[in-house]
């Protein structure tokens, strides 16, 4: 037990996805980890994210999304975004950058609801945080925060709704020994997901599509 468990922390934080079928190596390594390095991120590398980010697809090219970024440059920012999470998010607290994904509702080209933009939404900030991945950085996205706090906080406009607050730093390399052993389980977890013949269907729904 003491062997795996050395091994495991060796290689942290890499914990690459065992799929049942091929995908790119970024997919794979994509994860969410809650323990950053006491270190800065670059602005350039910020700066790559959204730049991810702003290429995804959308319905009509409408890019319903804008992110609200807390990098520690004003400092005071980044702490009310910080107390906009809820406890159970404590440990975001401690990256050095948070991101807020916001919505813009309705379509900028005629003003109707835009049903879709929440979706478009999340595609850009898959683009963002697989991105970080390439960075050498990790994103991890979180629902668990006070969304009308932070739209009195950061004057966001009717019309746009606060999506989801991202974590963004360097992970960790060193061992995990410091931390509590809740939190050293939970980053040391084998990453699972449902099989593709439960999430897919053929022609029909719950017609299954795979394995």
């Amino acid at each position: 037990m003491k062997d795996t468990q050395e091994k495991d922390l060796s290689q942290y934080p890499e914990k690459e996805a065992l799929t049942a079928h091929p995908i790119d190596e970024l997919i794979a390594r994509r994860w969410s980890p809650i323990v950053f390095e006491d270190r800065k991120v670059e602005r350039e590398k910020i700066l790559s994210l959204l730049e991810a980010a702003r290429w995804a697809p959308s319905c009509f090219n409408d890019q319903p999304w804008s992110y609200l970024v807390f990098d520690g440059t004003d400092a005071e920012a980044l702490e009310k975004a910080r107390q906009c999470l809820v406890e159970g998010n404590r440990w975001a607290r401690q990256a050095p950058v948070l991101l807020l994904s916001v919505a813009r509702e309705n379509f900028a080209y005629n003003g109707s609801p835009n049903r879709h933009a929440q979706h478009d939404v999340g595609a850009a900030s898959e683009d963002l945080v697989l991105q970080a991945v390439e960075e050498g950085l990790v994103a991890h996205q979180m629902a668990g925060y006070d969304a009308e706090k932070a739209r009195r906080e950061f004057a966001i406009p009717e019309g746009y709704t606060p999506m989801a607050m991202i974590a963004v730093g360097y992970p960790r390399h060193d061992d995990l020994r410091d931390l509590d052993e809740k939190t050293r389980a939970r980053e040391l977890a084998e990453r699972s997901r449902k099989p593709v013949s439960e999430i897919a269907f053929a022609g029909k729904w719950g017609a299954s599509y795979g394995e």
